[in-house]
């Protein structure tokens, strides 16, 4: 039982930063790597915050900023500068590197005895369920509004978002700052959460984001109930308990990289082959014969 609560209070915190990457990956389909960056930016800033005795809400809204600054000098990059997409993200991650360093004065701050957001008598699970609800439903409802058809066009079809006057630039760097600042945010819950930051936090965040979002979308590829940010959510928490399980048969932690490349390549195998649906197909023809 604590292993899979434990598992679904890292799959929630690693959702809000999937949810980022699914508005750039999914809907802008801008391959950002700057999040690697980011999601450490926002563990950084929140623990050197919460360490001087400050507000560790107030660090999260911090958090959230900082990120959404990296995503705007990536989409400036992009945009005004004409860097390809992968470079952009490539060159702003690099140099949040240093500039987390920077922030935290060295690779590792612990916040072992201090306050955070869990520590109240509301169970850890019920704050980070809430936390994700919102947000997703902020997200749904941003969807719905004309920003969001544009934000969505924008993906599909650019000649489209520029023959009805809308800068597709300007577009493209509003999403990579929200994006952006999910991740942020993810990183400063996941750096109080572990009451500590690392400078490593982020490495490697992107190819776990893209697990989950591919994950979830492969499972419930063809859902109509569920909208797409419900099915990276589940996703997360798909990832996470497949990489928990993978540790708990015996591999050792110096291989979840692997683990989680091979968790990538086969949820997109699974998609692209359709695994999912043949699975379902099997199992009618079964009940049809047998009944």
């Amino acid at each position: 039982m604590d292993f899979f609560v434990s598992t679904l209070e890292q799959g929630l915190i690693f959702a809000i930063g999937a949810l980022g990457v699914y508005i750039t990956y999914t809907i802008l389909d801008f391959p950002d790597l700057s999040v690697d960056g980011t999601f450490s930016l926002g563990a950084a800033i929140t623990a050197a915050f919460i360490l001087k005795d400050n507000s560790p809400i107030l660090s999260l809204g911090l958090a959230f900023i900082a990120g959404a600054i990296g995503g705007l000098t990536t989409g400036i990059l992009h945009v005004k500068l004409k860097i390809t997409n992968l470079l952009s993200g490539i060159l702003v991650m690099i140099g949040l590197y240093s500039i987390n360093l920077r922030v935290m004065g060295k690779a590792n701050l612990p916040m072992i005895n201090k306050l955070n957001i869990f520590s109240s008598n509301i169970s850890i699970l019920v704050i980070l369920v809430l936390i994700v609800l919102i947000i997703k439903l902020l997200i749904d409802i941003l969807f719905k509004t004309k920003f969001g058809f544009i934000l969505r066009a924008t993906g599909d079809n650019e000649t489209l978002v520029t023959s009805i006057g809308v800068n597709k630039g300007t577009i493209k760097i509003i999403g990579l700052m929200l994006s952006n600042g999910l991740v942020a945010l993810s990183g400063a819950i996941m750096a109080q959460y572990q009451r500590f930051s690392d400078i490593s936090m982020g490495n490697g965040f992107i190819v776990v984001a893209l697990a989950s979002i591919i994950l979830g979308q492969s499972v419930f590829k063809k859902s109509k109930l569920l909208k797409g940010t419900t099915v990276v959510i589940i996703g997360a928490f798909l990832y996470k308990l497949s990489v928990g399980i993978a540790l708990n048969l015996g591999f050792p932690p110096t291989d979840l990289k692997l683990i989680t490349s091979l968790i990538v390549v086969i949820a997109i195998v699974i998609n692209n082959n359709n695994v999912v649906d043949r699975f379902k197909n099997s199992l009618k023809e079964r009940g049809n014969l047998n009944a």
